[in-house]
């Protein structure tokens, strides 16, 4: 099957499903397929898409909430778990179908779980029609996994596992998972540091959760700041966030606040530790070559996310306290945190692997490009 437009299915929770789809779309346009990339959840109507919002967002700021959703609905199959992949999926196909009509995609490409949903009941109606989930969570629950799926990609073995939970004879791939390239071109550490106005001699920490903002920021900058450290906080698209960050700094001049920005390779660079949640964060910082200190505030999925890039070494856990921070920051610029170096993500090049798991699986994508662009080395 000669693979000519891909369809893709993201989702507007965070910013992390969309740019994994702009780098799926990235890494076909060599080949000749055009992409379009949709975001699933305004096919979920105001209704359903607005109250599946809210739900989350409410869930997510109670951790005992979603992990009981999260461990019993999504990961067990409970009655609540299936009747909401149902409804999803019922309120969303008559858009799929519209979107497969008007677009004919040759190859759907699901990176966000309802999406999945979606696709597989495309998948009933369009047998010729290349299906593929990309799951950067390290273990799926039952939404991401639905028989017919032609191929499931995944960044490790243990999420390989648990997609062949759900379903024995899946197709699973394993793969190394996109990290931008400006995260590759980032600056040496001077040079940053002179950009964002960072001392040459100081401790510098980088305090990012998402772009949600999740977790006491606030309340650990201030902590950091106070214990020496110049902090570069991050607040996402929360803007109540931000305020809070602004009015620490006034009380604090080593807490350097921003909200959403695109300078995060430059203040990786800058920084000599990450702080943040479990996330496309934590691949970017490893590309860059910098000690991670995770926080424990995303429920869920999170947490299995957390406990993965604890494996994978070079990182640190630490409760969401400042007290907590604080120490293991402290460790982290001491050169106590993790025991293996960390490795470095995907970035460039990550596109050989997806694009040989797509033709092993059947597409036609056409001879490659005459020339590739040389990577360029992290910035050290």
């Amino acid at each position: 099957m000669t693979l000519r437009r891909a369809l893709l299915l993201s989702g507007s929770f965070g910013k992390g499903h969309d740019t994994l789809a702009e780098a799926c779309a990235a890494a076909l346009a060599p080949r000749g397929v055009e992409s379009r990339i949709v975001d699933c959840m305004p096919m979920l109507g105001r209704g359903l898409g607005g109250v599946g919002d809210r739900v989350f967002r409410t869930m997510i700021s109670a951790p005992p909430v979603y992990d009981a959703y999260h461990f019993s609905q999504l990961r067990a199959e409970g009655l609540f778990g299936r009747l909401s992949d149902r409804a999803a999926v019922r309120v969303m196909l008559p858009h799929l179908r519209r979107e497969v009509e008007d677009y004919r995609p040759d190859l759907v490409v699901s990176v966000f779980a309802t999406g999945a949903a979606g696709a597989a009941a495309l998948k009933r109606e369009h047998p010729e029609t290349m299906t593929v989930v990309f799951m950067t969570d390290s273990f799926a629950h039952r939404i991401w996994v639905h028989e017919g799926t032609d191929l499931f990609l995944v960044t490790s073995e243990l999420a390989a596992a648990s997609v062949r939970r759900y379903w024995p004879e899946a197709e699973v791939v394993v793969t190394t998972a996109p990290v931008r390239p400006e995260f590759h071109a980032a600056p040496p550490r001077p040079v940053a540091r002179a950009a964002l106005g960072v001392a040459p001699g100081a401790r510098c920490a980088l305090l990012i959760s998402g772009a949600w903002g999740i977790g006491p920021l606030a309340e650990i900058a201030r902590a950091l700041g106070a214990a020496g450290c110049t902090v570069l906080a991050v607040a996402g698209e929360n803007g109540r966030l931000l305020g809070q960050l602004r009015s620490v700094a006034r009380d604090q001049p080593a807490v350097m606040p921003f909200g959403y920005t695109t300078r995060l390779p430059e203040m990786m660079a800058a920084a000599d530790v990450v702080v943040t949640s479990s996330g496309d964060t934590c691949r970017e910082a490893r590309a860059i070559g910098r000690p991670l200190v995770l926080l424990d505030v995303v429920p869920g999925h999170g947490r299995e996310n957390l406990a993965h890039e604890l494996e994978m070494g070079g990182a640190a856990v630490s409760s969401p306290t400042a007290r907590s921070v604080v120490g293991m920051v402290e460790r982290a610029l001491s050169g106590s945190v993790g025991s293996r170096t960390p490795p470095v993500g995907g970035g460039c090049g990550w596109d050989t692997g997806f694009l040989a798991a797509l033709g092993a699986a059947g597409a036609d994508l056409g001879p490659p490009p005459q020339s590739e662009p040389v990577p360029r080395p992290p910035a050290v």
